[in-house]
């Protein structure tokens, strides 16, 4: 029931991040990284650094990242702050209060955020990986940058430095469904000031972040899937037993 509880509230604070924009901006297939320890451990090291500042991951503890290869040794030299034990769940120091006076609402928990982002459009790492790929700068907005899959959005572009500063460039067309009115469509960005990694590279480093926050949505995923076609062929095999020795029974009432 705790559990529950907590899983609850993660989910309640989900909206910061809603589905897809109104306009329907496609999502790119985000890379699998599921089964590649290097990629979730590179994502976990992405992740404490640009993301756990602000965003808590209350529903996994840091020891738990050994299921991806990690000592807990190496959790500690690298991926813990001073305060913190191996342990410990995955929050912030960051208050509600402070969270709201900076950003206007409480940043969501990121336990879950990948599987409850997934809809008909595509994956929640589908998502989340087009997402922290289409920033670009936008003076207009308070944090100074504006996002083509969540137009508006409050979260600055906390991985600028990695991917550069990057204007978007939009083209007004005519709608193929009323002449009379026009369409703000996206046509390319611009490369204002290049990152510190390319484009190629940037993505990548993406996708680890990506692959490591969906496998953190559901660290036992993989272990579910292996244990669940050991169930299968285990029941296809009762059936069969059952079905021969139905056969043999009637066959002697017969």
């Amino acid at each position: 029931m705790k559990l529950l509880k907590k899983l609850l509230a993660a989910l309640a604070l989900v909206p910061a991040m809603t589905l897809a924009s109104e306009g329907g901006f496609p999502l790119d297939r985000a890379p699998d990284r599921s089964n590649d320890l290097s990629a979730l451990q590179n994502g976990a090291r992405l992740f404490v650094n640009y993301c756990l500042n602000c965003h808590s991951a209350s529903l996994v503890r840091y020891n738990r990242l050994r299921d991806i290869g990690l000592s807990e040794k190496q959790i500690q030299d690298n991926l813990l702050f001073t305060s913190d034990k191996v342990g410990d769940l995955m929050k912030v120091s960051l208050s509600e209060k402070d969270a709201k006076t900076w950003f206007g609402a409480v940043p969501p928990d990121l336990s879950v955020i990948v599987r409850a982002k997934a809809s008909s459009q595509g994956s929640g790492a589908d998502y989340v990986y087009t997402y922290l790929r289409t920033y670009y700068k936008d003076d207009a907005r308070a944090t100074g940058w504006n996002n083509l899959v969540y137009p508006n959005v409050g979260m600055p572009h906390v991985l600028w430095e990695l991917q550069g500063v990057r204007n978007a460039k939009f083209v007004e067309e005519k709608d193929p469904h009323d002449a009379s009115k026009s369409i703000h469509k996206f046509a390319g960005f611009e490369q204002v000031k290049p990152g510190k990694l390319s484009s190629q590279a940037y993505d990548a480093e993406v996708a680890d972040l990506v692959g490591f926050m969906e496998w953190m949505s559901e660290p036992v995923k993989s272990k579910r899937q292996k244990l669940g076609v050991w169930v299968l062929l285990f029941m296809a095999g009762l059936v069969f037993l059952t079905w021969r020795l139905n056969a043999s029974f009637w066959k002697e009432v017969k």
